[in-house]
């Protein structure tokens, strides 16, 4: 995996220090205690790092991180739903195969307690927003995307303008099965919000925006061909009639979901393993082999085609095995650069250099707390305190995420962002000394270097440097508080760049 960087000048591996805390982050959601990072950099064996990436894909928190951050890929800030997240951390902890996971989400099967959670990706979509109608339409556009690292919004009413490869059938023939669904609310012994398809007698006709020629398309997978559409005489349709008295909502005998979920993941269907391969890449370096994510096409080839061919096909030897693919993208060179630019080197050449990723805004709420050393004290608060967990949360969303529907692919700083992490008064709170939170553990010590050392190994994962140490005996020698002074020494350790972001 590494051929293609012996070409290139490289940045050079990441200290042991930056290593620790960018898988921490990537799969346990969380910085490092001092402690933890005080261990790994006194471990001497050469095979530290392979054991740390080890323990952590045993750890508990993999499957809850991977789960947040599928969420926030898959959902792109719709809402939450118990069901769902249940859903993803069972799935991650007992490592599914994302085949096995996408089935689940595209013909989500509401009479299962451990699967019906999985047709929240349908059904939240299907919720109308404002004045909004259903948008049929986005969540066609939406599946696409996500699982084919293809978007058809522009090829809805006519052939895509701009990229050849995109046709209206494409869309059209998405749009068969997934315009073809009803929302419901629990009824029948299912407990969630779930989705009724209707009995599709025909073909979906359809027209060009341009001209007035009709068309039509059964379901489709876009480039494939149709689902043939079988005849039943009427009153046949269904293998479970519905009955509405007797709570029963029915099973058809030909679900378009169905059809389509399972040539999705058909290993014909090429666009599915490389879509993956793609934006696992990205979330581990920051940048995808195709960017746009979604624009996968023949006019903007993948940067490094050769690399994702060998990752897709490796995808589908191991049977999707996210665990597996994951862990070995973990162990390659690239994952493991460092994010300083060497002398005379070109930003624009790809994958030489770790890159700055965003950390969502649960991620940062929870590192936050961590390095005050105030989560244990606010998660134990009542949700109507001002400084509860669930105040934070609010707080930590509206400053720093996304908004709905629009997804979280770069580290771009906001004035609401900047203000917050300044002024807010919540904020602020956690930098008072109380018992055990880290000014007071900052207070107890006496030697300068020593308070520079707990602080930076608090909030950043690292020694401080001698230039660091310098600053911090400057700025204390220079307060006439030292409580004050050292609140506003961890303030501004949270508030840098290198605390915000993953690098």
């Amino acid at each position: 995996m590494s051929s293609s960087l012996d070409k290139l000048p490289t940045a050079g591996p990441a200290n042991d220090s930056e290593f620790l805390r960018r898988a921490y982050l990537d799969f346990s959601g969380r910085i490092p205690s001092p402690d933890t990072v005080r261990d790994f950099l006194a471990d001497k064996s050469p095979d530290k790092r392979t054991r740390l990436i080890d323990g952590l894909f045993e750890d508990s928190l993999w499957p809850e991180t991977m789960a947040e951050r599928f969420h926030l890929m898959l959902m792109e800030r719709r809402g939450k739903d118990e069901h769902w997240l249940d859903w993803l951390v069972a799935s991650f902890r007992s490592n599914k195969p994302w085949d096995k996971m996408v089935v689940e989400m595209l013909s989500p099967d509401f009479h299962s307690e451990k699967s019906r959670g999985a047709g929240f990706f349908l059904t939240k979509r299907l919720e109308k927003y404002g004045q909004n109608p259903t948008d049929f339409p986005g969540l066609t556009r939406d599946v696409g995307r996500m699982f084919m690292g293809i978007d058809l919004q522009c090829a809805e009413c006519h052939k895509h303008l701009t990229i050849k490869d995109y046709k209206q059938m494409d869309f059209q023939g998405l749009y068969a099965a997934f315009g073809n669904v009803r929302l419901q609310n629990p009824s029948g012994g299912i407990k969630v919000k779930w989705v009724r398809e209707e009995v599709v007698r025909e073909e979906l006709e359809f027209g060009s925006a341009f001209n007035d020629k009709k068309r039509r398309t059964g379901p489709r997978l876009p480039f494939g061909n149709p689902v043939d559409i079988p005849v039943f005489k009427k009153g046949e349709e269904y293998e479970v009639k519905p009955d509405k008295a007797k709570g029963i909502v029915g099973k058809l005998k030909f679900s378009p979901l169905a059809e389509i979920a399972q040539r999705m993941v058909d290993l014909n269907n090429t666009f599915f393993a490389r879509n993956l391969a793609n934006r696992a890449w990205f979330l581990m370096t920051g940048r995808g082999f195709v960017e746009p994510l979604d624009l996968a096409h023949s006019n903007n080839p993948p940067s490094h085609p050769e690399l994702l061919d060998l990752l897709s096909a490796e995808l589908i030897k191991k049977k999707f095995d996210l665990r597996w693919f994951f862990r070995e993208l973990a162990r390659t060179r690239t994952y493991s650069l460092s994010g300083l630019l060497p002398e005379g080197h070109d930003p624009a050449q790809l994958f030489t250099v770790a890159l700055e990723r965003p950390i969502s805004a649960e991620s940062l709420l929870r590192n936050v707390l961590l390095a005050t050393g105030e989560r244990d004290r606010v998660a134990k608060l009542k949700d109507e305190d001002e400084h509860s967990m669930n105040s934070f949360e609010e707080l930590f969303q509206s400053a720093f995420a996304k908004a709905p529907r629009e997804p979280e692919l770069s580290v771009s700083s906001t004035l609401k962002g900047a203000l917050f992490l300044r002024n807010n008064d919540s904020l602020l709170w956690l930098l008072a000394r109380r018992e055990g939170n880290l000014v007071d553990r900052l207070c107890k010590l006496q030697d300068n270097e020593k308070i520079a050392e707990e602080a930076f190994l608090s909030v950043l994962s690292r020694m401080p440097t001698e230039e660091d140490c310098d600053m911090v005996k400057n700025f204390l020698e220079n307060h006439s508080s030292p409580e004050i002074a050292l609140g506003d020494l961890v303030w501004a350790l949270l508030s840098s760049t290198e605390f915000c972001v993953n690098h």
